[in-house]
């Protein structure tokens, strides 16, 4: 079954050579060759502030340059994020990115203290690529993976998109060319089979 693919690229550093881009473009590669839809956010291309208090997330207006943002999260069916752990957590950048994209009215209706708000974003599942420098068994035994639990409960299934899953890459500091193809062959796969 075709799906419409969205991939959020949540490495803030534009730059290239960063392992984040490279299995980014293999997953869309792998989804191409899959006879997918795809649609791809580069979140260190957009300009938005950051939120400031619950009063400018509840009204205030979406910044334009998000509003592109908003219509392909709608229109996707599965949703791939790819980000470098950063200080435990996913970068800044790609937090405020989703503090602006799902505000009331449009991810979920209802009280946000509310946790039976209509959930805004359901029939969408996700993918969580999370690159990071320490073995990635490390962090979800150790660390119980506790930043990507509170993204996949606290962000995506709030507004409903489930299921959530995730593919932990460790050690990128010092990757070997053979385990970096090994990685991509992995996304060009998942990219292929949309999962």
């Amino acid at each position: 079954m075709f799906k419409r693919v969205l991939l959020i690229q949540g490495h803030p550093d534009s730059a290239g050579g960063h392992l984040c881009r490279a299995l980014e473009e293999a997953y869309a590669k792998g989804a191409v060759e899959g006879g997918h839809e795809l649609r791809r956010i580069d979140i260190a291309a957009l300009e938005f502030p950051l939120l400031r208090s619950q009063e400018e997330w509840e009204h205030g207006p979406l910044p334009p340059a998000l509003l592109q943002s908003q219509q392909d999260i709608l229109w996707s069916q599965h949703i791939v994020i790819f980000f470098p752990l950063w200080l435990g957590d996913m970068p800044a950048m790609l937090k405020g990115f989703l503090e602006q994209v799902e505000r009331p009215g449009f991810a979920f209706t209802g009280d946000a203290k509310n946790p039976f708000a209509r959930k805004g974003l359901k029939g969408r599942s996700a993918r969580l690529v999370v690159t990071m420098g320490m073995p990635a068994m490390v962090y979800r035994l150790f660390f119980r993976a506790h930043s990507v639990k509170s993204l996949r409960r606290n962000v995506l299934g709030f507004v409903g998109i489930a299921p959530v899953a995730d593919t932990l890459i460790g050690m990128t500091g010092n990757m070997k060319p053979r385990r970096a193809a090994r990685w991509l062959d992995r996304l060009f796969a998942l990219g292929r089979a949309a999962v």
